[in-house]
């Protein structure tokens, strides 16, 4: 049973892990498997993991959130915060901590109003938080895994990234902030947040300047002023030695399945019939490849496996993040919310999800339109 259960809950690295293992019939174990594991990704996904967890623990974004929402007024206000949120925040603590965050907590701040307005604002708000998160995490190297790695394996700069992605940031943001008036429109009646409760145990100072310090010190090594070992050494030791619990939080399966699609990888380029295969569907297709793979593997697979047999690099950026638009799967993250919904309205399930696919479709094919036209 609790096998069962195991792979339910991590289904992709069960399926990395089978992948990897059916890769070594067809090129068995040698001393190249060492050169497949991209340790810089790894070095610094982990550190960015950790000093994201040890922040969350300290309440530091919950209390930003309700700091924002003291100010709004009207529905319009409160549902712009809660999107922007995540969208922004996104962009500097992943997506997926983004969802962990502010999800749960838009839960407690929509409980305020009304039921009816409660009713017709949780599914297309959570909604809208989660193409939110998805689209936000885009435009830095540290929002999402997919784009840390292939920052790290395209060498260009942050500067460089940041333009790649900002036209399709600012185009998805614009498209959330007309869909928030669209929803919110006749909703105009004054939105009280006094039912909001304070965290229950005040944040530790010295924690929370211990994890922004060590952030600095994950982003130097993301625009290569650090080198990612010292990075790793100093997130891990200062984390053991004065928050060691938060090291329980980290995602350690994330890490796993990334060393599982690196040795199926590396070991399929090793295949001289499929490395030729793939490479001529790639070529020249590198964007709707990526966003066709992600909608059946999801955008952090649909990456690991795509770079390994193309070198358009900026091509599986574009790709991959816009790919994390249109199936529940193709953003892991968007799991994250939809389980929320399960557990908090059951019975909205099947609206949330419906509501979920056709707005990401529609996101998806603008975006796509933005990409044609930008070639």
């Amino acid at each position: 049973m609790k096998i069962k259960q195991f792979v339910k809950q991590e289904i992709v690295l069960c399926v990395a892990a089978v992948l990897a293992v059916l890769s070594m019939f067809f090129v068995p174990p040698d001393a190249a498997y060492i050169g497949y594991i991209d340790l810089r990704t790894l070095a610094i996904l982990f550190s960015l993991m950790t000093v994201m967890a040890g922040l969350r623990r300290q309440g530091v974004f919950d209390r930003l959130g309700r700091t924002l929402l003291a100010q709004t007024g009207g529905t319009l206000q409160l549902v712009l915060v809660l999107v922007g949120l995540c969208f922004f925040g996104s962009m500097v603590i992943t997506n997926d901590v983004s969802l962990l965050t502010f999800v749960p907590f838009t839960f407690v701040v929509l409980s305020g109003l009304a039921p009816d307005a409660r009713r017709a604002l949780t599914v297309p708000v959570v909604c809208m938080q989660t193409i939110a998160a998805n689209l936000g995490s885009m435009l830095t190297p540290i929002g999402n895994p997919q784009n840390l790695y292939l920052y790290g394996k395209s060498g260009m700069n942050i500067a460089a990234f940041i333009s790649l992605m900002l036209p399709y940031t600012v185009v998805s943001l614009l498209l959330l902030v007309l869909w928030a008036g669209a929803l919110c429109r006749g909703r105009a009646s004054a939105c009280s947040c006094a039912h909001l409760q304070q965290p229950d145990a005040a944040a530790d100072r010295k924690i929370v300047l211990l994890d922004a310090a060590l952030f600095v010190v994950c982003l130097l090594a993301v625009i290569r002023v650090l080198p990612y070992g010292v990075a790793f050494a100093a997130v891990l030791l200062c984390t053991l030695f004065a928050d060691r619990s938060t090291l329980r939080c980290v995602d350690y399966s994330l890490l796993l399945t990334f060393v599982a699609f690196f040795i199926f990888i590396g070991n399929l380029g090793r295949v001289q019939a499929f490395s030729d295969w793939l490479q001529a569907i790639l070529t020249g297709r590198e964007v709707p490849v990526a966003v066709l793979a992600s909608q059946v593997t999801s955008n952090v697979p649909a990456a690991l496996l795509l770079s390994g047999f193309t070198d358009k690099t900026s091509a599986l950026i574009i790709g991959t993040n816009l790919g994390g638009l249109g199936t529940l799967i193709a953003s892991m993250a968007s799991l994250i919310s939809y389980r929320q919904i399960a557990r908090e309205l059951p019975e909205e399930k099947g609206r949330y999800f419906k509501l979920f696919t056709l707005s990401n479709l529609v996101f998806l094919a603008i975006l796509l339109v933005e990409w044609w036209g930008l070639q």
